[in-house]
C-alpha cells in the first residue's frame, strides 16, 4: 500500500509586484486504476543545493525515492518560484516511456495554474544524457494498436509543455535525440553544454519526427536548415546548435556535468521578478489607454481605410 506523505513548502503570493511568504501544506494524489492508489511522495533529496527542497513523483502503485523516473523540485530562498523537472531513467537513457509520459503529464497539470510558479526548468538527472527519445524497447513490445495512442499521448504531453503559461527552459547537459529534442523544442529557451548532442534522428529509423519536431524546428532555425537536419538525421554538438540558433546559450561543460543546468538556473532567476498575469494585464490596459487619444492612432485607422501608408508624427 502506498504511503501518504504530507510536505510543506512556501507559497509565494504576489500582490502587485510584492511578495508574501506563507507556509502551505500540500497533499496530492495521483491515481490510475484504484482511486487514490498513488500519492505524491515528497522526500528531501540528498545532495540538493542550498535553498532547494526536493521530492520525487511516485508512479502509480510504486515507491518514490532514488528510483523515481521524474523528480520535481520547488526551489526556495532566492530561487523561490522556480520548479525543476528532473528526468531520471538512467538504465534507459531517459527514454520516453508510458510511465514517464503519465508522470510528466500529471506534473504539468499540477503546476500550469499555479501562479506561484514563475519558471520551469526541464533537465536530466542522469549524467551525459538529456533524453534519448522514445523507449524503443518498450515500443517493440507494444501491439500495433497501442503505438498510435501512445504517440498521441506523448505528442499531447509535449504540446502541454509548450503551452505552459510561465517561461520554460530546457537545459541540455547531454544528448537530446528524437523525442528528447522535441521536448526541448517545446520549451521557450534552450541552454546546452558544448558536449551536448542533439538531433531529430527519426529518419534513420524509417519514421519522421512525430511530436512536433517538423513544425517547431523550422520555426526556430528556418525551413531550409530544418529540412536538412530532418532529412539527414544529423546530430549537432552544443556549439553547432548555437551557431544555427537551435539553442540560445552554450557553455563549457564542467566536471560535474551540469554546466547547462547552472546557466539555465541563472536565467530563471532573472525571470522571477516578472509580474503575475493579473498585474501584467492591468499594465497592458493602462498602456493601451494612453494611445487611444493620440493623433497617430487616428492616422493609422484613416490610412488603413484609405489603403495608403500612414504618415505618423509622434503625436
Amino acid at each position: 500500500m502506498a504511503a501518504l506523505t504530507v510536505f510543506s513548502r512556501p507559497c509565494l503570493l504576489y500582490p502587485g509586484v510584492g511578495a508574501l511568504l506563507t507556509p502551505c501544506s500540500v497533499i496530492r494524489s495521483f491515481g490510475a486504476g484504484h482511486p487514490r492508489s498513488a500519492f505524491r511522495s515528497c522526500t528531501l533529496k540528498a545532495g540538493s543545493p542550498p535553498g532547494a527542497k526536493g521530492f520525487s513523483e511516485s508512479a502509480s502503485g510504486s515507491a518514490a525515492g532514488a528510483g523515481a523516473e521524474l523528480r520535481v523540485r520547488y526551489l526556495e530562498a532566492e530561487s523561490t518560484g522556480i520548479v525543476v523537472f528532473g528526468i531520471n531513467r538512467p538504465q534507459f537513457k531517459n527514454a520516453i516511456s508510458k510511465n514517464l509520459v503519465k508522470m510528466m503529464t500529471e506534473a504539468i497539470e499540477e503546476i500550469k495554474c499555479d501562479k506561484n510558479v514563475r519558471t520551469v526548468i526541464l533537465r536530466s538527472e542522469v549524467p551525459g544524457i538529456f533524453c534519448a527519445g522514445a523507449d524503443l524497447k518498450e515500443r517493440a513490445k507494444m501491439q500495433a494498436s497501442e503505438v498510435g495512442p501512445f504517440v498521441s499521448k506523448a505528442r499531447s504531453l509535449i504540446n502541454e509543455l509548450g503551452n505552459l503559461p510561465m517561461p520554460t527552459i530546457a537545459v541540455l547537459d547531454g544528448a537530446a535525440l528524437g523525442g528528447g529534442l522535441e521536448m526541448a523544442l517545446a520549451c521557450d529557451i534552450r541552454v546546452a553544454a558544448t558536449s551536448a548532442k542533439m538531433g531529430l534522428v527519426e529518419s534513420k529509423l524509417a519514421i519522421i519526427p512525430g511530436a512536433g519536431g517538423t513544425q517547431r524546428l523550422p520555426r526556430i532555425i528556418g525551413v531550409s536548415q530544418a529540412k536538412e537536419l530532418i532529412f539527414s538525421g544529423r546530430v549537432l554538438d552544443g556549439a553547432e546548435a548555437k551557431a544555427i540558433g537551435l539553442v540560445s546559450h552554450v557553455v563549457e561543460q564542467n566536471e560535474a556535468g551540469d554546466a547547462a543546468y547552472h546557466r539555465g538556473l541563472s536565467l530563471a532567476k532573472e525571470f522571477i521578478p516578472q509580474v503575475d498575469l493579473k498585474t501584467g494585464l492591468a499594465i497592458e490596459e493602462a498602456c493601451y489607454a494612453q494611445v487611444i487619444p493620440t493623433k497617430d492612432r487616428i492616422e493609422g485607422l484613416n490610412a488603413f481605410k484609405e489603403k495608403r501608408l500612414p504618415r505618423y508624427t509622434g503625436e
